[in-house]
């Protein structure tokens, strides 16, 4: 009963291929569009016969809602440099004067539990690349994304698929500062400058024949979401210690075009270091109140000042975020065509971990500069994934 509609869908298919074919955002005015247009139109620019409108449009506007949220996750909240500068500080009373009170340069994200020292600022600008590849483990450039498909009940493989192809791309640059308020007080700021391409296609492939449905690229320049940030030592001996936080994102960047969340937010947190003479451990744990979900933040790092002038790090950190969501496959039966299953691409609203990796070195190149290269690598396959992503920094201290 059901393959006489499916022969027949055949022609009514090839013909909307030639017009959807045609159909693309690349061509349009960078006013005309935004990035969220973008993946909305690869998303709902459909051919297969559902008969679902309603369940078409709610897979497709979660689908696009999930993979805003992933980039965003990545964009707007992407964790910058730790507060407290490489060179940090203190007043030696015997001496009368400032000592630096760590021989290590601290780690990159994870905060420790020193300030800078009163009337000492930091100035630091940071690079970052990356080329996202995959998303909750499914590659996102080999085509086999699967946004909507169509198959027998009897067969196990789908005899027409609706496929895409996403290229995500972003270049970040973050300015920051930090100064010295008093010997256990800092603020700073920092703001991430973004680039971010998207480079996308939808392929309708019917029984081994493929035809083009949509196609579209574009490109977002801006600055990020504004970090503004405090940290107070509560506890210190030494260089170890015990310190509170706090960091809140306001809404600077463009939401529509996928440079910023959209909300204001706040994260308080809580530092602890422990240092000795040539190695040292901070952990730092808060959690992220405010915008689309929840975020428990965790970091842990190690530092081991290997010479005068370098110090080798290596971070491990973990988000936990409550309602961003997973994408997964839902099956339905075709509401007019007896034999014949609906699949979509969809989410859930379950809460997803993230965990990230890192590994680098900050050379003190001359006085108070300091070049810092590192790497890092997701080791989950929950939300964007680019492998390894290289990044480098250079932050330059200044006191009395």
């Amino acid at each position: 009963m059901a393959r006489r509609p499916l022969r027949s869908r055949a022609v009514r298919l090839a013909c909307a291929a030639l017009v959807a074919g045609t159909a693309s955002l690349a061509g349009e005015p960078a006013s005309a569009q935004t990035l969220t247009d973008m993946l909305s139109f690869l998303l709902t620019n459909r051919s297969i016969a559902t008969d679902d409108f309603v369940r078409d449009a709610a897979a497709a506007t979660a689908t696009r809602d999930a993979i805003s949220a992933y980039l965003l996750t990545e964009l707007a909240t992407l964790p910058v440099s730790s507060s407290s500068g490489g060179f940090t500080y203190r007043l030696e009373p015997t001496l009368g004067t400032t000592v630096r009170s760590s021989n290590s340069f601290g780690p990159f994200f994870t905060e420790r539990s020193l300030t800078s020292g009163a009337r000492q600022m930091s100035m630091g600008i940071s690079y970052q690349h990356a080329r996202y590849d995959r998303i909750d483990g499914r590659s996102l450039s080999d085509g086999t994304l699967i946004a909507t498909a169509s198959r027998l009940r009897s067969e196990t493989q789908p005899f027409d698929t609706e496929a895409l192809t996403l290229g995500v791309e972003t270049s970040t640059m973050t300015v920051q500062t930090n100064i010295g308020v008093t010997d256990r007080l800092d603020v700073g700021a920092a703001l991430p400058l973004i680039r971010l391409r998207l480079d996308g296609r939808r392929v309708d492939t019917y029984r081994g024949r493929e035809a083009i449905q949509a196609i579209a690229s574009g490109t977002s320049s801006g600055p990020g979401d504004l970090a503004v940030r405090g940290k107070y030592n509560v506890m210190q001996g030494e260089a170890s210690g015990v310190a509170v936080g706090a960091e809140a994102r306001l809404p600077t960047g463009n939401e529509q075009n996928l440079l910023g969340s959209g909300h204001a937010t706040l994260q308080p947190s809580v530092i602890v270091s422990l240092e000795r003479s040539l190695t040292a451990v901070h952990a730092t744990a808060g959690y992220r109140f405010g915008g689309d979900s929840g975020e428990l933040n965790l970091g842990g790092a190690v530092t081991v000042a290997a010479t005068p002038r370098i110090t080798a790090v290596g971070e491990l950190a973990v988000r936990r975020l409550s309602s961003v969501g997973r994408l997964v496959e839902t099956t339905a039966p075709h509401p007019t065509l007896a034999n014949v299953l609906t699949e979509r691409l969809s989410t859930t609203g379950d809460a997803s971990t993230h965990a990230m990796i890192l590994a680098g070195v900050k050379w003190n190149i001359g006085s108070t500069w300091l070049l810092n290269a590192s790497v890092m690598r997701s080791l989950t396959d929950a939300g964007l994934d680019g492998g390894w992503t290289p990044m480098i920094a250079f932050d330059r201290s200044f006191g009395p």
